[in-house]
């Protein structure tokens, strides 16, 4: 019987300095697809039982004020492939963790820095969250209604899009690098940069690559005021969303609608056509719309709230979600097909002693 192949990044050894949002989640990342990642928690730190972001890894609480602590994570550290921090600029350099100290003494280290506005810049020491890094990198502004204020897509653009998977992108293009050179480096991931990156396919539509609609909010073909591009409500107050874009899919939404005759996609009569089926979508519920869209081209799907994941076939069928320690948590992603990533439960990290698995590090770290 042939054993179970490892997991993508299995003897990759992190360090992460706890924090909230896209370093955890980066970390999260690294840890789902085989890292041994060893959480480093301060004393006064509070604690997330509940935390998803922070599964798969032990944590050991270190004192950073401590003179002796700080010797002893150094040398951690001095072991350890990656290190992943996400504080203000200068802080790591004011506790003597800094990258020139810790890449001199461990010229392999690979030194993740996640900040939202980068580690250099009129804004670099300026506080910030996931809205204020969107907003200036553009990445906000084409949001939502013409009529009301852009509306924040949670923190899932600054914070984890543009943020944490940047990170995860270059913590195993370092790794990969490393391969040749033998030598580490630092990785400034900056929110701002992150999120400025996803707006690439935009820019080139307000620049001129797309013609046929405007780029404007309530003119753009992605923003929601295309009819076939939008999320419509239902007679149970539930929702669809509908991204029949190309006219093949649009005459499949027409048919399935019971509309007969041709319906204008050209964006002088989005209005109109809108609202023409807004009014016929409110006559049934969601689900009864599901059922109608099943195994049709139209692009229809429903749009499931969270307590609905779990059962939802296709969903389940991939196993796109797992139910652990009582919390339904995506499943590790991207898949592999020899050496899949998994999710270790709290049980299973619990038994992992973070003392004991840094005590191995500095083990077969090889001689001074």
């Amino acid at each position: 019987m042939s054993m179970p192949a490892s997991p993508p990044l299995a003897g990759v050894r992190v360090v992460e300095f706890a924090g909230l949002g896209p370093a955890p989640f980066a970390a999260m990342l690294m840890a789902d697809l085989g890292a041994e990642v060893l959480r480093i928690e301060r004393p006064d730190a509070a604690a997330r039982p509940g935390d998803i972001l922070n599964r798969g890894r032990p944590a050991i609480t270190v004192d950073l004020k401590d003179r002796s602590a700080l010797s002893r994570l150094r040398a951690i550290l001095d072991a350890a492939d990656v290190l992943i921090e996400g504080m203000r600029p200068g802080v790591m350099e004011r506790l003597g963790l800094g990258p020139e100290e810790l890449c001199g003494s461990n010229p392999r280290l690979i030194y993740l820095r996640m900040t939202g506005w980068g580690q250099t810049g009129p804004l670099a020491q300026a506080a910030g969250h996931d809205i204020n890094y969107i907003a200036l990198s553009g990445a906000l502004a084409p949001l939502g209604s013409p009529d009301t204020p852009p509306p924040p897509p949670l923190n899932l653009v600054g914070d984890f899009g543009g943020g944490a998977l940047f990170a995860a992108l270059g913590i195993v293009t370092a790794l990969y690098e490393r391969e040749r050179s033998g030598r580490g480096q630092v990785i400034d991931a900056a929110m701002v940069d992150g999120s400025a990156s996803l707006l690439a396919m935009y820019l080139s539509h307000v620049q001129g690559s797309r013609g046929g609609t405007g780029t404007a909010r309530g003119a753009y073909f992605l923003d929601g005021s295309a009819p076939f591009y939008r999320c419509y409500a239902c007679a149970n107050g539930e929702y669809v969303a509908v991204g029949a874009i190309e006219p093949k899919f649009w005459r499949a939404l027409l048919d399935g609608l019971g509309i007969s005759e041709p319906l204008s996609q050209a964006p002088r009569d989005w209005p109109a056509t809108a609202q023409r089926l807004e009014a016929i979508f409110l006559g049934r519920t969601r689900d009864e719309w599901t059922e109608i869209f099943a195994d049709t081209d139209a692009c229809v799907t429903p749009v499931l709230r969270h307590g609905e994941l779990a059962a939802a076939p296709h969903l389940a069928a991939r196993k796109t979600y797992l139910v652990e320690d009582g919390l339904l948590q995506p499943a590790p992603a991207p898949r592999f097909s020899r050496t899949p990533g998994r999710v270790l439960s709290r049980d299973e990290t619990a038994g992992m002693d973070g003392a004991a698995i840094a005590a191995e590090w500095l083990a077969t770290r090889g001689p001074e």
